[in-house]
């Protein structure tokens, strides 16, 4: 009887699955259908990419893979033991993901609880693993814009050159890992961080008709929960997030420089974590389209010229959207060739 119950349990659970994967499609397909064109015509000035000095690719190369190294670092200080490999892989598999799959930052977040789980991780660890980069790395995100307003007042347009990118890079860690140390250890200005997320969350979730709640108090509980999980490691955490964030800030920052822009590094830091929040939001696969038109405005409206703003955001989601995706592809046979077929995974024992 029991197994009668259970076949059409999950015949409708398939169902669900496929109605929900076929409504993500439908919507992809309406808006590529309006961003289209944007996109082609975005696309079409790649080819000025080549008048940028090759040196700065470098440069951009190795910024970037600094900050994919400190999000593997993330992950190995959340779950001890586990090894840079493993949170490699499970990092660039999931990053890949959520760029190339509608609504795939759901699907990268189940992938890279699997990937934890079947290389041996406890799926109670892989889980808090889960929360604990994902509440430190985005506790690290939206404190960018009030160290943007801090840095304002003494802001100045970045001189050309490697050296004064390298001291913004420098001046930008250690404003944020003390502005991030404040909200960790006292609580009054993580509610006021928390009070400003649950009005802009509210407000979107009024506007796109989604079920997104979140609180100042839940940013409070969470994050103590993360720092107990963490122990005496959450420092080492927090210096692996701002790592993270800062050197994709600056591989914006030499693609600005590179094109012959001279940005403030205010202004610019605004216009990139309005571009981060805007690729978190799923209307298209890693925003694409929706964030490269998103970040051109802004940079524009901080004052960079629009042929300048399109050519860096060309450059730098080259590296931010483009490249990872192969990336993690390379990981993921990588990781199946040691541990398994990814039909695999469930069934893997923790």
């Amino acid at each position: 009887m029991a197994e009668d119950q259970t076949a059409p349990s999950k015949r409708r659970e398939q169902w669900k699955k496929i109605a929900l994967r076929s409504l993500f499609l439908i919507a992809l397909l309406v808006i590529l259908y309006f961003f289209l064109p944007t996109i082609v015509d975005f696309l079409s000035d790649a080819k000025e990419l080549a008048s940028v000095d090759w040196w700065w690719y470098v440069i951009m190369a190795v910024l970037m893979t600094g900050a994919f190294a400190s999000a593997w670092a993330l992950t190995h200080i959340a779950v001890p033991g586990i090894s840079l490999f493993v949170a490699a892989c499970s990092q660039l598999v999931s990053n890949a993901m959520a760029k190339v799959i509608p609504g795939g930052a759901v699907a990268a977040g189940a992938t890279y609880f699997q990937m934890l789980s079947v290389s041996g991780v406890p799926t109670g660890k892989a889980a808090a693993a889960l929360a604990a980069v994902s509440f430190i790395s985005n506790l690290v995100l939206f404190s960018l814009p009030g160290i943007a307003l801090v840095i304002a007042a003494v802001s100045a347009p970045i001189p050309d050159g490697l050296l004064p990118v390298g001291i913004t890079g420098t001046i930008l860690f250690i404003l944020m890992f003390t502005a991030v140390v404040v909200v960790v250890k006292w609580d009054t200005p993580l509610l006021w961080v928390g009070t400003l997320v649950e009005k802009v969350v509210g407000w979107a979730a009024k506007r796109f008709h989604k079920d997104w709640h979140p609180t100042a108090q839940g940013f409070l509980e969470q994050r103590n929960e993360v720092v107990a999980a963490l122990g005496k490691r959450w420092w080492k955490a927090l210096i692996a997030a701002v790592a993270n964030w800062m050197l994709d800030y600056l591989v914006l920052v030499t693609a600005l420089v590179a094109v012959g822009a001279r940005p403030r590094a205010s202004l610019v830091l605004l216009a990139f974590a309005g571009s981060a929040v805007l690729g978190m939001i799923p209307i298209t696969p890693g925003g694409l389209g929706f964030v490269e038109v998103g970040l051109v405005t802004m940079l524009t409206l901080a004052g960079i010229p629009g042929p300048d703003a399109t050519l860096a955001t060309l450059a730098y989601r080259l590296y931010q959207f483009w490249l990872p995706i192969p990336a993690g592809a390379v990981a993921y046979f990588v990781f199946k060739r040691k541990f398994g077929k990814p039909a695999e995974f469930e069934e893997a024992p923790a």
